[in-house]
């Protein structure tokens, strides 16, 4: 592609997009979803379609989590444009990642979406939001959608799965909300939405024998997710599903809540298990279905975690708060009797283990037994990805909620009761 500048012909360079990237380039959807496996060239297409896009007269505006991750979308374009940039037909600013023809609207601006409010105060004609799992939904729903509503802009989504591991990465109040995206790109019948998936190895630039080894040093749900760009919400073998969790959810708790218990999962110390605390609330209406009520896990100091399973058990107005006995039980009670010597604690004892104990409680998840008031993101990841045979690392917010429903919906195990003083 050539401009004129003082009658001297200056050639953009843009590189020939592999097969993958044409598809998503050429698409005339408004809002394109693009799920693609790392190195997979997914940054490399958006700088194509931003520089031709820029020199159709568009404002564009990319949007990526941090300046690191923003560096490769910028050589690109600059690379594209280094021609009429050297000959002073295009105004850069380095500092501010702008390209843009003094004068006019027409420009690129690339800029950091970590916070979606660092994208506020502009407008585009093209907005490509990258590593968009990563990303608060903010940044689209509150900030990016009102900024093409002067000219009916388009959109652009990009992202490559996180392993369930990983996604405590993401600054997203739902750490599937990218996936969800694309599964509603993938459903449109209108031609607004399209969905675009392709792989690593899709790539023609990048070494073959390379990727063949770097896939014999992963395991296979990261080569599913990282390479082959599976979205995989759920772990094979994991005793909860995804489905079950959506098909029992409801908006809120009935009235005919009978029982309320709070089961707390202290963290320990080793280094194979979580430093998180959990925190779960749940009760028991009069039809014996339990409904998982509230998710207080987190890091937290022992007095700090103490804090705040009182605070729910005196806010939801339990019955008791459950401890694992063999898991620092009398630390736990004596923690929590030195902020509130009232409370009524049972401390029960795990003889069975773990998987015998969650099992009928996933059973229960299964016959519609057991809701989730609302989402909990965390929670339910754990719940998807602990697999019994293999898992080490002790799984707290599951621990709690087994807890819970063993207690509520059992009738309980054997324990010690500490009715308070």
């Amino acid at each position: 592609m050539t401009i004129s500048a003082t009658r001297t012909a200056l050639t953009v360079h843009l590189r020939r997009p592999h097969p993958a990237q044409e598809l998503f380039i050429t698409s005339a959807a408004k809002r394109k979803v693009v799920r693609a496996g790392r190195r997979g060239g997914k940054t490399t297409g958006m700088a194509i379609l931003a520089v031709q896009a820029f020199l159709a007269g568009k404002r564009v505006l990319y949007g990526v989590p941090t300046s690191e991750q923003l560096g490769r979308f910028w050589f690109e374009c600059k690379r594209a444009l280094a021609e009429p940039l050297d000959a002073g037909v295009y105004y850069k600013n380095e500092t501010e990642h702008i390209i843009e023809l003094a004068g006019t609207e027409q420009r690129i601006r690339a800029k950091t979406a970590w916070n979606a409010d660092t994208l506020r105060g502009d407008f585009a004609d093209l907005l490509i939001l990258d590593e968009w799992q990563l990303v608060n939904e903010d940044a689209w729903e509150l900030v990016g959608a009102p900024m093409l509503l002067d000219n009916n802009g388009d959109a652009v989504f990009v992202y490559t799965p996180l392993s369930l591991g990983r996604r405590a990465m993401s600054k997203a109040r739902d750490p599937r909300h990218a996936a969800k995206m694309f599964q509603t790109a993938q459903q449109d019948t209108s031609g607004r939405w399209a969905a675009f998936h392709f792989t690593s190895a899709e790539n023609p630039h990048i070494s073959p024998e390379a990727l063949s080894e770097i896939t014999k040093d992963m395991a296979s749900l990261a080569y599913r997710q990282e390479i082959m760009a599976e979205d995989i919400d759920e772990v094979p073998g994991a005793l909860w599903k995804r489905e079950t969790l959506d098909r029992g959810r409801v908006l809120r708790a009935p009235d005919t809540i009978q029982r309320v218990v709070v089961g707390i999962d202290p963290a320990v110390t080793s280094t194979e298990q979580s430093d998180e605390t959990g925190i779960i609330v749940a009760g028991v209406d009069h039809n014996r279905h339990g409904y998982v009520m509230a998710d207080f896990s987190g890091i937290y100091s022992p007095a700090g975690w103490a804090d705040r399973a009182l605070k729910a058990y005196k806010d939801y107005e339990a019955d008791w708060i459950i401890a694992e006995d063999n898991n620092g039980g009398e630390m736990v009670e004596s923690t929590l009797r030195a902020r509130d010597p009232n409370a009524r604690i049972k401390r029960v004892h795990a003889s069975r283990g773990k998987a015998a104990r969650a099992e009928p409680i996933s059973a229960f998840y299964e016959q519609g037994t057991v809701h989730h008031v609302g989402s909990f993101y965390e929670l339910e990841d754990q719940l998807c990805s602990w697999v019994p045979v293999s898992a080490s690392r002790s799984p707290d917010r599951l621990d709690a909620l087994v807890w819970c429903m063993t207690e509520l919906l059992l009738g309980g195990i054997s324990g010690k009761i500490m009715p308070g003083l």
